[in-house]
């Protein structure tokens, strides 16, 4: 599925979509992560990693 479909189909802007792949995202909302979810047919652990803060 291309990203702008996808973008479509959870109600998301291709450049917030765009946040999200990049890894750029600090917060993601949980409604956000279960369209992704559902949409891909994937678990919120197939898509995220823990990274421990660089700071």
């Amino acid at each position: 599925m291309r990203s702008n479909e996808l973008a479509e189909k959870i109600g998301l802007t291709q450049a917030n979509l765009s946040i999200l792949k990049t890894g750029k995202v600090k917060v993601i909302r949980l409604a956000t992560l279960d369209a992704i979810c559902r949409e891909l047919q994937y678990t919120p652990g197939d898509i995220l990693e823990y990274r421990e803060d660089e700071a």
